[in-house]
Formats: structure tokens, sequence, C-alpha cells
């Protein structure tokens, strides 16, 4: 929780959603990516440059980790849950309920998965806390097909569309954790994740 109001208090002295300085071939293509103002300039790193242009825009196997999900939100928290729903679901989505909150130790990581469509819907967005990490997306059908996403502390990464249905996604262990052939240090990570219901 107090990680969580740390990021608060980070996240409303700025714009949730800034597009406007990042490469426009750096997932900007919709209204936004959903990022905070990154400290890294570059936040996707892919295979192809028409892999980064088609899917920037649309964007449980873990080890070493607990996990939880919460109903009840303080005031501050629950503003920026509200932000955050505000930006990354579609207006009059059903969104479901419990927040999921993932605690990744330094040593633990996410496989390569697609979340169930019995469960989830078009879109998945998620505050990445604590720690600098590297999200890999594989086409499920042709892994010469991928992309790399930085997602820095405090920062929210959209899932969605293609990247939600066509893609794997993975957080890369500690020792894997290189982002366009820069090292990214991995610690342990929260991730506070929210979910639309399947149609």
């Amino acid at each position: 929780m107090r990680v969580l109001i740390r990021a608060v208090k980070h996240i409303y002295k700025q714009p949730l959603c800034n597009a406007a300085s990042r490469e426009r071939s750096i997932a900007s293509s919709s209204e936004g990516s959903g990022l905070l103002q990154p400290r890294h300039e570059k936040l996707i790193f892919c295979s192809t440059a028409e892999l980064s242009q088609g899917l920037g825009g649309n964007v449980e196997a873990i080890h070493g980790y607990r996990e939880t999900e919460r109903e009840r939100w303080g005031v501050m928290c629950t503003a920026v849950l509200e932000r955050l729903r505000t930006v990354a679901f579609p207006k009059g989505s059903t969104l479901l309920g419990p927040v999921h909150v993932l605690d990744l130790d330094k040593a633990g990581y996410i496989k390569p998965h697609i979340d169930s469509v019995k469960f989830c819907g078009t879109t998945i967005a998620g505050l990445s806390l604590l720690s600098d990490s590297i999200m890999r997306l594989v086409k499920e059908d042709d892994a010469a097909q991928w992309l790399d996403l930085l997602l820095p502390r405090r920062s929210l990464y959209i899932l969605r569309d293609q990247a939600r249905y066509k893609f794997t996604h993975e957080i890369l262990r500690d020792e894997d954790s290189v982002f366009d052939g820069q090292r990214v240090p991995r610690q342990r990570r929260i991730s506070v994740i929210c979910r639309n219901l399947p149609s």
C-alpha cells in the first residue's frame, strides 16, 4: 500500500499520458500509449519497424511471486486507479471487479502467456512499481516477430487488441533483462493490474 501511495504522489505531479516527447515510432499511434513520461527516451525495441508501428499502439505463468486482489483502496489510490481506467479502457467497458496486485521477487519472472479470454476482455493495463523491467511480446504463431517494451518504474502499460490476443507477454528474468543492447537491472517489482470483462 505504501508503494502505491508513493506512486500516486509521483503520478499526480505529471500527466498520466504524455506521448509528445517520445519518438513517433515507439508506440504512440493511438491517443497516447498510456505510459507515464519516462526517464528513458526509447521504450520499444522490435524485430521490425513494421511490427513496432502496427503493434505499438495496442500495447499466468509466474515464478517467485506473491499476489492478491483488492476491491477497496484509499482515497488517493482510488483516484489513480480511476485515471488509469479512463486512459486504458474503452468508454462503457465493464471492468473486472477486484484489482490484481502482483509482487514479483528480484529472482522471479513471468513466463510467456496470453491471458484467458474466459476471464479477461480486450484490454489489460498495469502500473509497474519499484523497479524498471522489460516486457517481451512474441507473436504466437511466428516467434521471429517480437517486441520488447521497457517499463520504467512508475509507468503504465496497456495491452489491447492484437497485443492482447495474438502475442504472448512475459516479464524477463533479471539476468535476461537487456533492452536494445543495454542492461536494465531488475529488482523486486510490484504491478497493479486492471482488466475489463469479456464482451
